[in-house]
């Protein structure tokens, strides 16, 4: 049997519950295009962004742990990957559509800067006079008008539903700013199952790699009731922190916030029946929830990790480098533009400078950063 989009649509109709988005119920693209034979909408997003530049350079954008420290730890896409691999299985759990969820997923982390967190916040510094910088307002303008690969219009021209997401992707670490995307409601019910599939996944694997580095130990995690509930339920003594024991733990602790989010947001969906998306948008709480017990577990974790991880030298000593490194490049670029490529210098009308300077900056991976300082530092123009 041939799978066109026209059976994928119907299959969606018939199985997705009645709150979950149909592809074939979007809003649509901001420009007309026509529809492919065997994709849907949603399906056609994921892939658009999967083909990004600035998807590919997420392999060499920093998580926690910088690329020269190790090919085990995560990077910007690893942990993007994992992100779409959590959602998807909330979403299928749910009758939401898992490709709506994935296309989110893969997206939300675009508009990352190199050096993780720490560069956000040096560039936000750099620009506090010019708008300043978000991650999340960076992934929308990469997606809506950075990324060129169409004649007929600027950015990837992606579906009314994938874009407003993204725009309202919300974490501890990401606030959502939807003036352009019906403010006035909440995220849908696949955007919701995105932000929860993120906190998720970096809680997890943050811990993960923390104990991969030996920052953090065995005796450290037992302030953690989830470490603790995870260490009972594999009957593992706890002393002895083998590879393998780290990967049961991991992924025991996973699939245990997994489970709890899903029954508790189930619950959540009986008591409200919401009869279309729409519904879910208009409630005044997020449905996409975790227990009262998991609640406080997460937030035991993300205290813990900021304390016992975030702060340690190793980590920290990025900070200082990311300073230099981004602060340099940016003085030296918003002094010297004609060192910028051609085509950031083309954006310099519209955009103006420090923003131009910004977006080509915050587009680098680690190591070009790293790589670029390097070069320019030893130019008869040094960077002061």
């Amino acid at each position: 049997m041939l799978m066109t989009r026209v059976e994928l649509e119907a299959i969606e109709n018939k199985s997705l519950a009645p709150y979950g988005f149909k592809s074939s119920n979007s809003k649509g693209r901001q420009y007309e295009e026509k529809t492919t034979i065997y994709r849907t909408e949603y399906q056609r997003d994921r892939d658009r962004i999967i083909h990004t530049t600035a998807f590919r350079r997420l392999e060499y954008k920093t998580q926690v742990f910088e690329n020269n420290e190790g090919d085990y730890y995560r990077t910007r896409l690893t942990h993007s990957l994992e992100v779409a691999q959590v959602g998807r299985t909330i979403a299928r759990a749910l009758g939401a559509n898992e490709d709506l969820v994935e296309a989110i997923c893969l997206a939300h982390d675009l508009g990352h800067p190199p050096f993780g967190h720490t560069g956000e916040r040096v560039l936000n510094s750099l620009l506090a006079s010019h708008g300043g910088f978000d991650h999340n307002k960076q992934s929308i303008r990469i997606l809506t008008d950075i990324e060129c690969r169409y004649p007929q219009f600027r950015g990837l021209n992606l579906t009314w539903e994938v874009r407003e997401g993204i725009v309202k992707h919300e974490t501890e670490y990401d606030i959502a700013d939807a003036n352009d995307y019906n403010p006035d409601l909440r995220g849908h019910l696949e955007a919701q199952i995105a932000n929860a599939a993120d906190e998720l996944a970096y809680n997890a694997h943050d811990l993960d790699d923390g104990l991969r580095s030996g920052i953090l130990t065995p005796s450290t995690m037992e302030q953690l009731e989830l470490w603790k509930i995870a260490k009972h339920s594999i009957n593992w003594d706890g002393i002895q922190l083998t590879e393998l024991t780290r990967h049961r733990m991991i992924r025991r602790m996973i699939g245990l916030e997994i489970h709890d989010l899903i029954e508790t947001t189930n619950n959540n969906l009986q008591k409200t029946n919401p009869t279309d998306p729409l519904h879910i948008q208009q409630l005044e709480y997020n449905v996409v929830q975790w227990s009262q017990q998991y609640t406080p577990f997460n937030r035991e974790i993300k205290t813990f990790l900021r304390n016992n991880l975030f702060s340690h030298p190793r980590v920290r000593n990025m900070e200082d480098k990311a300073t230099k490194i981004l602060g340099g490049l940016y003085c030296y670029f918003v002094n010297h533009p004609t060192y910028l490529p051609s085509n950031i210098q083309q954006t310099i009308e519209y955009l103006g400078l420090e923003r131009a300077v910004c977006d080509y900056i915050a587009g680098m991976t680690d190591r070009f950063a790293t790589a670029e300082h390097l070069k320019l530092d030893h130019s008869p123009n040094q960077i002061s």
